[in-house]
C-alpha cells in the first residue's frame, strides 16, 4: 500500500506534468483540448479530468505556471548563510509574478474556494500548485541544519502564510496598503519568523 505522503506527491507530479504540458502547447500557439494536454502528459484523459474538469481552469494556471520564479535563477547571488536575504530574494519574485498576473491569480483563488464550498475536495488531490513552498525550502536549503525540525517546519509553513496570493489579497483589499507598505510589513513578518525558528543560545547548548 502507498503512503499517503507518496500519494500526495505523486499526484502534485502528475498535475505539474499537465500544467507543463498545456504551457508546451500553449506557447506553440495553439488552445490545445484536454485530450490533447493528457496525451502530451503521458496520462489519460479520465486522469486529466480529475485534475482539471473543465480545460479553461487548466488554460487559466497553466498561463501562470509560465512565470513562476525559478529558486536557481531567483536566489543566484545571494550569499548562502544568509536566510533573511534569500527569503527576501524570494519575496520580491513571488511578488513581482503576481503582480503580473493579479487577475488571473484571484480567479483561480475564486475557482479553488468555489470547488470547496461544493464539497469537491479530495485531501489527496491538490486543487492548487503549490508554487511558494519549494521556492522556500530552497531559501532555507543552506541554513536548514541551524533550525530543529519542528522550527524548520513551523517556519515555512508561517512564511507560507507571508507570501502568496491570499497575503496579497489581504494586504490590497482588507488592509488598503500600498505595495510600498506591504513590502515592509513582509520584510518585517520575515524577519521576525526567522528569528523565532532560530534556537536561543540556551537550547544550542542543551544536550
Amino acid at each position: 500500500m502507498t503512503p499517503p505522503d507518496l500519494r500526495h506527491q505523486q499526484k502534485q507530479r502528475t498535475r505539474q506534468a499537465l500544467l507543463q504540458a498545456a504551457s508546451e502547447l500553449m506557447r506553440q500557439g495553439d488552445r490545445p483540448s484536454l485530450e490533447e494536454v493528457a496525451a502530451e502528459a503521458l496520462v489519460s484523459r479520465a486522469t486529466a479530468y480529475r485534475y482539471f474538469p473543465k480545460i479553461e481552469t487548466l488554460y487559466l494556471e497553466a498561463s501562470i505556471d509560465i512565470d513562476t520564479p525559478q529558486a536557481d535563477q531567483v536566489l543566484a547571488g545571494v550569499p548562502p548563510g544568509n536566510p533573511i536575504a534569500r527569503l527576501e530574494r524570494i519575496d520580491d519574485a513571488l511578488h513581482a509574478m503576481m503582480a503580473a498576473n493579479e487577475v488571473p491569480l484571484r480567479m483561480m483563488l475564486a475557482q479553488s474556494l468555489a470547488r470547496s464550498a461544493r464539497g469537491e475536495v479530495d485531501p489527496q488531490l491538490p486543487a492548487r500548485q503549490n508554487r511558494r513552498s519549494p521556492l522556500i525550502e530552497a531559501a532555507l536549503g543552506p541554513t536548514r541544519a541551524r533550525f530543529s525540525p519542528a522550527g524548520l517546519r513551523n517556519l515555512q509553513h508561517a512564511l507560507a502564510l507571508v507570501m502568496g496570493t491570499e497575503s496579497m489579497i489581504v494586504f490590497k483589499d482588507v488592509l488598503r496598503l500600498d505595495d510600498a507598505e506591504a513590502r515592509k510589513v513582509r520584510r518585517w513578518a520575515i524577519r521576525a519568523l526567522v528569528n523565532a525558528a532560530l534556537p536561543t543560545p540556551k537550547e544550542e547548548k542543551s544536550p
